[in-house]
C-alpha cells in the first residue's frame, strides 16, 4: 500500500541519507520556524511549523522553556508540521525538558499526528523523557489528569541598568514579602536579588527584569537579562573558604540555576523554609 502524502513527507523529513533540501525563507533564518502559542485552560499549546535545524534549534528550545517558565499546568508542543532533515535535531525536546526539570518543574508533552514522526521520536530516545501523543486533545486530556498546581502569588518589576536598581530591587522584595505576610523570608531574598542584579549590572548592558513568587512554602527569586551567556560561579577560591557572589546564593538557597530564553537568560533561586535566617 502506498504511503499517504503526509507519510511520504515525513519519510523524506526523517531520512538521514541525502536529506531533502528546503528553499530558505528570505530574510532572517529565524523566519524558517514559526512558534504560535495558545492557552487551553491551564495548559499552553505551542504550534510549531517550518524548518528545525542548527539555525532554528535554539529558537525552538528557548521558546519551549519560556512557555514553561510562565508555569502553566503543562506545555504541549504540536510538532506535526515540522520539517526535520536530521533526526539529531529531535534532541531539542529533551534539552528543553531538562532545563525546566528542577524549576519550574512543568511537564512538556509532544503531539505528532502521524506514526512516522512518532516512531522517530521513540527511536531517538525522546519519549523516555517527553511523552508523545497522536492529537492535541489526547495531550490535553493527559495534562488535565495532572495534579493542579498550588496557587502562586507573583510580582514582576523592570529596573534600568543603573546602580540605583540595587536599592530598588531590595525594596521591591521587602514590600512584596511584607504584603504576603512572609517577613522572615526577606533577609535571604534580599541577598539573592542583590547578587543577581549585581551580576546583571557587572556583566551586561541590560535592564533587570525581576520576578518574585511564592506558593506559601517556598519563595522564588528570578532575574532575566538580555545576555545569553549562562551565569556560573567563576570566583576564585578564597583562602578563608567563604563563598562570594553566586557561591553565596548556592549556600543560602534550596537550589538555583539558569534558563535560556529567546531574549537572553533567566537566573533563578528557590528559597525553602530551611533557608530562613
Amino acid at each position: 500500500m502506498k504511503l499517504s502524502t503526509r507519510c511520504r513527507f515525513w519519510a523524506n523529513t526523517f531520512r538521514t541519507s541525502r536529506p531533502r533540501r528546503v528553499r530558505p525563507v528570505p530574510g532572517s533564518q529565524a523566519h524558517n520556524l514559526v512558534v504560535a502559542s495558545n492557552a487551553v485552560g491551564q495548559t499552553t499549546v505551542l504550534t510549531v511549523e517550518g524548518l528545525l535545524d542548527a539555525t532554528t534549534y535554539l529558537l525552538l528550545r528557548d521558546s519551549i522553556i519560556k512557555a514553561a517558565l510562565d508555569e502553566p499546568l503543562a506545555v504541549i508542543v504540536n510538532m506535526g508540521r515540522l520539517f526535520i532533515p536530521r533526526e539529531s535535531a529531535l534532541a531539542v525536546f529533551t534539552s528543553a525538558s531538562w532545563h525546566v526539570e528542577r524549576w519550574p518543574d512543568v511537564p512538556i508533552l509532544l503531539v505528532c499526528d502521524h506514526h512516522v514522526g512518532r516512531d522517530s521520536l521513540v527511536r531517538n530516545g525522546v519519549t523516555r523523557y517527553v511523552p508523545v501523543f497522536a492529537s492535541v486533545q489526547s495531550a490535553c486530556d493527559a495534562s488535565d489528569a495532572l495534579r493542579t498546581k498550588p496557587v502562586r502569588r507573583r510580582l514582576r518589576i523592570e529596573l534600568p541598568a543603573q546602580m540605583t536598581s540595587l536599592r530598588q530591587s531590595r525594596q521591591f522584595v521587602t514590600d512584596a514579602l511584607s504584603a504576603w505576610s512572609m517577613p522572615d523570608w526577606i533577609p535571604v531574598a534580599k541577598i539573592v536579588v542583590t547578587t543577581f542584579v549585581e551580576n546583571v549590572l557587572a556583566h551586561t548592558d541590560s535592564q533587570a527584569s525581576i520576578r518574585l513568587e511564592t506558593d506559601g512554602d517556598t519563595v522564588t527569586v528570578a532575574v532575566a537579562d538580555s545576555n545569553h551567556t549562562s551565569a556560573n560561579i567563576r570566583e576564585p577560591a578564597q583562602a578563608t573558604g567563604v563563598p562570594t557572589g553566586l557561591g553565596i546564593v548556592g549556600s543560602v538557597c534550596r537550589m538555583w540555576g539558569n534558563a535560556p530564553v529567546p531574549s537572553g537568560k533567566l537566573v533563578w533561586a528557590v528559597i525553602g523554609s530551611e533557608n530562613i535566617l
